[in-house]
């Protein structure tokens, strides 16, 4: 069980020397960690780490996925208030599913902006939650929302530890590890695998949580149309089937693309096996961690 930060030095003392496996003594993270995932729309966090947070999960890790617009303009044929509160209701859904909570900030969809207010919205949600990890998008993704969302990441990345800073809520005493979820972006830099994770042992779970946002899988998203939404429950139950396929084929090109990275972590038979893997890059803000660190934090063995 994860020791809190409110508990006293003597505590620590004592799991110390009674040899309890809290990884304070060995340098790596104690058990019970809480996991922040940022996700531009709601769908993001759930196709990008949906497989990890899951496992982490199942652990006992808690993990929080937070959409940073509330996607309200993600639809061909609806928008507004009603298309929010429909896609909120999804990923909550999808939650439920992969064993994670959700949160939906209200802030229109395209129109996420890298402000004071959102930094320091970002920074009092890291902190509430009392993040040992942070998720979030490269800043050269092809979205506007996407790229905000990084950029807010990384401008917290040193504030959460800063008191004077957000002072209604207390900082972090030790700072969060900040990552980035897979991409294909090229320029300035391409996407670099830090740390690939099977996911095969909950893909099935991983692909149902997909498949239960249907406003953008189903009906098409923002460029769907009504020729190509579904309008009979065998077309739509065809279209899920079409969606869960599809979206392994996503994974395993994932696990392709990570294969060398997947074979050091996991051994040459193991990581040759992987079919289907989420990956991340270490952002230079934020704690460091070891490559030691890294295994103990992932759910990798």
């Amino acid at each position: 069980m994860k020791i809190s930060r409110s508990s006293t030095p003597l505590i620590l003392v004592f799991a110390i020397l009674c040899g309890l496996q809290t990884g304070i003594a060995s340098g790596q993270e104690p058990e019970g960690l809480n996991i922040l995932v940022f996700g531009a729309h709601p769908d993001d966090c759930e196709i990008r780490c949906g497989g990890v947070a899951c496992l982490w999960a199942e652990r006992g890790d808690l993990v929080k996925f937070v959409s940073t617009t509330n996607g309200d303009i993600g639809h061909w044929g609806m928008a507004g208030g009603a298309l929010a509160k429909r896609r909120s209701a999804e990923v909550r859904a999808a939650a439920g599913v992969l064993g994670v909570t959700s949160e939906v900030l209200d802030i229109h969809d395209g129109e996420l902006m890298p402000t004071l207010e959102n930094r320091k919205i970002f920074t009092r949600l890291i902190r509430e939650w009392e993040a040992d990890i942070v998720i979030g998008h490269r800043p050269n993704d092809y979205h506007p929302d996407h790229r905000y969302t990084g950029i807010l990441m990384q401008d917290s990345a040193f504030m959460v530890a800063v008191p004077f800073f957000c002072p209604d809520v207390p900082p972090l005493k030790k700072n969060a590890i900040f990552l980035y979820s897979y991409d294909r972006f090229q320029k300035p830099t391409p996407f670099q695998v830090d740390i690939a994770v099977s996911i095969d042992k909950v893909i099935d779970k991983k692909v149902e949580a997909l498949v239960l946002i249907e406003s953008q899988f189903i009906e098409g998203g923002a460029l769907g149309s009504a020729d190509k939404s579904p309008d009979s429950e065998n077309q739509r139950e065809t279209r899920r089937q079409h969606v869960r396929e599809s979206f392994k084929r996503r994974f395993a090109n994932v696990a392709n693309s990570c294969r060398d990275k997947l074979i050091e972590l996991y051994g040459e038979e193991a990581g040759k096996a992987v079919q289907y893997a989420e990956a991340f890059e270490i952002c230079e803000y934020g704690r460091r961690p070891s490559k030691e660190e890294l295994l103990a934090i992932f759910p990798i063995k």
